[in-house]
């Protein structure tokens, strides 16, 4: 079923645009990666570089074992950014990412999103982001989001953009 019709859109939560997530409101999430995640991480996005899949290969790196992808670790950031803050109905426009430490398999990451920046004007919500495995940063940037207004068709908003 397409959302995207002249047919009115359904409304979306009141922390869209309207009214606005708080500056510095927080959103967390936590997941252990397990094997099975890096293996369909690696078949989704075909990244199969053998430092995630290959323990003999990885052994002889300065990770001396395998590791995560980074962009899997970061994906819990995405979870947030359309789940909780904003929320439902927003959308990337851009991240930036520094990775600091690697992520192994069997880790709990946790992501961490706070708001930055909201520009209520243009529909914009700045977060700050972070990963981290036992307290310790893995992954630190800025993630800009788009947020569609309460009263109007996301769909030809998003077109807009």
């Amino acid at each position: 079923i397409s959302r995207c019709s002249n047919s009115p859109a359904p409304r979306l939560l009141d922390h869209c645009c309207r009214a606005s997530p708080d500056l510095w409101q927080t959103a967390v999430i936590a997941k252990a990666i397990t094997e099975a995640d890096v293996l369909l991480y690696a078949a989704v996005s075909s990244d199969t570089n053998p430092l995630h899949l290959n323990s003999e290969f990885a052994a002889q790196t300065r990770f001396k074992q395998r590791i995560v992808h980074g962009m899997l670790t970061t994906s819990l950031c995405s979870a947030l950014v359309g789940t909780k803050l904003p929320g439902p109905g927003c959308a990337y426009m851009s991240q930036e990412i520094n990775f600091l430490h690697p992520v192994y398999i069997g880790d709990t990451v946790t992501a961490k999103m706070s708001v930055k920046k909201i520009d209520l004007s243009r529909q914009r919500v700045y977060l700050e982001a972070q990963a981290l495995v036992d307290g310790k940063l893995v992954a630190v940037g800025e993630a800009k989001t788009w947020v569609p207004s309460k009263d109007s068709n996301p769909c030809d908003q998003l077109a807009n953009r």
